[in-house]
């Protein structure tokens, strides 16, 4: 009997990956490729046109292609929730009906970035999206990047909604977790460090980028935490920090690295990504591959 609470889009997500061709344009196949390999490796559920996804860089029509070459490349083996968070209300709800026609399972939005609305705003970008469908919501909180933190008022307000069930933290606070889980979401680890810690503070699972790498290391955790072996949970996060620095501990870390890894493993024959992103030099692979190695990975 699971120890762990309701998890309405699978407990082992990654936020993907695009592929790119050499010219930039969205390699749809090697997009296919990276879901295939996420779903074989312990994931029960992607997330697409997210940060790693570098979502920011792609068209409506483009997040269409790649939404739809993932719900097919996985079919019924695992959730896909689509990105749809981006800092404009109109933009993301384009993206949202477009997303709940593909057929998401989920929808991930985001705290509206670079505009800093106060909460009364971000509560109205919140509120437009998540009535435009009829897609259950997990909101995304990472004031590193966007900004702005979601408030514990536009928390309150926000599950008044249907279809807002979820949250992927990436703030940290442990203890406004447990209260999140008390006003009735269901809430997700967004930072690979604080996996097993928010395990602890009561997560329904994790939405991950060293996951890309680590799938199945990332399940077995999970899997010992929620049979009653803390002990066995805290032995794989241990070996994983090497990864989990190398991934994430670096200046130019998200997409880089994930795309480095992927071609370290052998799923992608390259490591492209759009400007303003640059690919991983040779001595970061280097570097990267050395933590891979060190958590065996590799």
């Amino acid at each position: 009997m699971s120890v762990l609470p309701p998890a309405p889009f699978g407990r082992v997500l990654t936020a993907m990956a695009t592929a790119f061709k050499d010219d930039g344009s969205v390699d749809l196949d090697g997009t296919a490729k990276i879901a295939h390999h996420l779903v074989e490796h312990g994931h029960d559920g992607v997330v697409v046109s997210g940060t790693t996804g570098e979502a920011p860089t792609t068209t409506v029509a483009e997040d269409g292609e790649i939404l739809t070459a993932v719900k097919d490349a996985v079919g019924d083996r695992a959730s896909v929730v689509a990105g749809v968070g981006t800092n404009s209300t109109a933009h993301s709800l384009e993206l949202a009906r477009q997303a709940e026609k593909i057929g998401a399972d989920g929808l991930l939005l985001v705290t509206p970035y670079y505009n800093k609305p106060g909460q009364a705003g971000v509560l109205h970008h919140f509120r437009t999206v998540a009535e435009a469908t009829g897609v259950p919501v997990m909101l995304y909180d990472v004031p590193g990047r966007t900004g702005t933190q979601i408030s514990m008022e536009t928390y309150v307000a926000a599950r008044e909604l249907d279809t807002v069930v979820a949250v992927k933290d990436a703030v940290g606070d442990f203890a406004r977790g447990v209260r999140l889980r008390e006003l009735g979401y269901a809430v997700y680890s967004g930072d690979d460090i604080s996996n097993l810690a928010w395990l602890a503070h009561g997560a329904s699972g994790f939405v991950s980028v060293v996951g890309h790498v680590a799938g199945d290391q990332t399940r077995a955790m999970l899997e010992a935490f929620d049979v009653g072996d803390p002990t066995r949970a805290l032995e794989i996060f241990t070996s994983l920090l090497p990864a989990i620095d190398a991934v994430m501990g670096v200046p130019n870390y998200g997409a880089t690295t994930a795309k480095a890894g992927l071609q370290l493993l052998g799923v992608l024959d390259n490591r492209n990504v759009r400007g303003p992103l640059v690919p991983l030099d040779d001595d970061e692979v280097a570097a990267l591959r050395v933590g891979l190695e060190a958590s065996g990975l590799l």
